[in-house]
């Protein structure tokens, strides 16, 4: 069930306790593209410092109104480097420090780590696929059953997942995989026909 924001009820939002389900698979979606952004920028530890606050949030040690406070500091790393991957990197960092406020951030988290696996690769045109069969895996039963309780991307206007940046482009077709993924029992991601598949492209 979903959450309130300012009262309204949101799909998006989740319970609390399915936020903290999914922040712990957000954490290793991001945790797995961070070298990305560290070998950009070794020194900022804010990405990392993000993913930490995500994982222990899914533990219990942290509330829901402390990480909202702070859910915007992974996310502004990504403006301090150039390289396409990194910024990547730190934007899925960002996004799963935002899953105290929305759950839906936790898909906003794994989409940016493919793109950011994709922009890592270019040699690869099937590096951002073989990001979202990884993620597919990783996902445990519970996580499946919250995030399957999100409304499908870039058809609900009161959240991440409405129309705009997560909703489109390759972002918007990641989560669409992955969406199709979960109601799929296989772990594999679904299989665009080559037309419809999206090259990463900066930014």
């Amino acid at each position: 069930m979903g959450g309130t924001i300012g009262g309204v009820g949101s799909p998006q939002t989740l319970s609390e306790a399915d936020r903290r389900i999914v922040a712990s698979w957000a954490a290793d979606c991001a945790e797995r593209v961070l070298g990305l952004f560290e070998t950009a920028a070794p020194r900022d530890s804010r990405p990392r410092d993000a993913i930490a606050r995500t994982r222990a949030f899914a533990r219990g040690e942290l509330d829901v109104a402390e990480e909202i406070r702070h859910r915007f500091r992974g996310g502004a790393a990504a403006r301090e480097v150039s390289d396409p991957a990194a910024v990547a990197a730190a934007r899925a960092a960002g996004q799963a420090a935002s899953i105290p406020h929305m759950g839906a951030h936790a898909l906003g988290a794994a989409a940016y780590a493919a793109k950011a696996a994709g922009l890592a690769a270019p040699d690869r045109p099937d590096a951002v696929n073989d990001e979202i069969r990884w993620q597919l895996r990783q996902m445990s039963p519970p996580v499946r059953v919250a995030l399957q309780q999100l409304p499908p991307v870039g058809e609900n206007r009161t959240g991440p997942l409405g129309p705009g940046l997560l909703a489109s482009g390759l972002l918007g077709t990641i989560i669409l995989d992955l969406q199709v993924g979960l109601a799929n029992p296989g772990p594999s991601a679904p299989r665009r026909p080559r037309s419809q598949r999206t090259t990463p492209r900066p930014g």
